[in-house]
């Protein structure tokens, strides 16, 4: 089990240390509601030092991500982010992840920290026939996330850059706490706003504390990751390994936003005549009109009991105070407005097909 650069700051603040990913990680600190909160009305900061960076360089490497990747990164302009995902062969999903281009011929990728290897394999593969250049700069580089509404006010003394110029899925590199060279992101997994920042291990223990105290005035808290997962959730963002794997299509997950099939990429053709046809099962999100709490793997049934999908996600929203989840369930009880249930235990507990996100600021 890896440690990431602050996994002692973690142990020091009192945060419950679980096994994520091959890495023993933050899943909280005072509690997944207090730290919600915190992130929607102030700001919070997440160590997501596990996932995964590669960089992807020389004359080469937009063919290459082209060929792997279904979003169309040759819109990228240098300082411009890209959420994408990678097709498999089969109809599923390799991983999905964000492209930066940061030079005119390098890009970073940053991918899933459970699917670090095998993404990479799978782009290694494919640029057999290419010969960009690839390199794995995971275990060097630190990742934090400052988020909430707060976030440039809080932050802005820490950098010479104007962070409130930069566009959502825009970044910088320039100096932040006191490091000279670091990307500062306006990305994101909580839909409330803020950075995420990129840097060297050696350097990551300096930038957390200098964020910490200038966060302290406005209120800001080391956030775990089970917080991360219910402001995800209430944004209707897919989780890997949940929402979308190797056997879900990026159509059938409502990702056909960034499936574009004005170039060729790994199983375009297929996706091409699967959105055509419409997928068979879709990727929903509802939530509960009665009490309880839907959990992964939960049936979605019809009003004779019968199962018509799964759930994917599922929580009691921080936010909203009722059960909210995903799921996949056959095309004809996907439009919104949908009646379905949720098998939790022995009761049918009655849910609605919404339009996501849940969460509206």
């Amino acid at each position: 089990m890896k440690n990431t650069a602050l996994t002692s700051t973690h142990q020091a603040l009192g945060a419950k240390m679980v096994p994520f990913a091959g890495y023993m990680m933050p899943v909280s600190y005072e509690g997944v509601n207090v730290e919600h909160e915190t992130v929607r009305n102030k700001l919070g900061v997440f160590d997501v030092s596990h996932m995964g960076e590669f960089l992807i360089e020389g004359p080469n490497a937009l063919v290459l991500i082209q060929k792997v990747c279904s979003n169309d990164a040759s819109k990228l302009t240098v300082g411009r982010a890209q959420y994408s995902c990678m097709p498999n062969e089969t109809g599923g999903i390799v991983d999905d992840l964000i492209i930066y281009r940061v030079k005119d011929e390098v890009y970073l990728l940053v991918v899933n920290a459970s699917n670090i290897e095998k993404d990479w394999d799978h782009i290694a593969q494919y640029n057999q026939d290419i010969g960009a250049v690839m390199r794995n700069i995971s275990d060097g580089y630190s990742l934090l996330a400052i988020q909430g509404p707060k976030a440039v006010e809080a932050m802005q003394s820490l950098s010479s850059v104007d962070l409130a110029e930069i566009k959502f899925y825009h970044f910088v590199v320039g100096d932040f706490a006191g490091i000279e060279h670091v990307i500062i992101s306006a990305t994101g997994y909580t839909g409330s706003g803020g950075f995420e920042i990129y840097c060297k291990n050696e350097e990551v223990e300096q930038v957390w504390n200098k964020v910490m105290e200038a966060g302290t005035p406005y209120g800001i808290k080391p956030i775990g990751l089970a917080a991360r997962d219910t402001l995800r959730l209430e944004m209707g963002y897919c989780l890997y390994g949940n929402d979308i794997d190797d056997t879900t299509s990026p159509i059938a997950a409502g990702l056909g936003w960034i499936t574009k099939f004005t170039k060729d990429f790994v199983n375009s053709d297929a996706l091409s005549k699967e959105k055509e046809r419409g997928s068979e099962n879709r990727l929903i999100g509802f939530e509960l009109d009665d009490r309880g709490i839907p959990r992964k793997d939960y049936d979605i049934v019809d009003s004779q009991g019968k199962t018509i999908g799964r759930v994917t996600s599922g929580t009691m929203s921080p936010s909203l105070g009722k059960g909210i989840g995903l799921g996949y369930v056959p095309a004809i009880f996907a439009d919104p407005g949908s009646k379905i249930f949720i098998q939790i235990r022995k009761n049918r507990i009655p849910a609605t097909v919404i339009k996501l996100p849940f969460y509206k600021a």
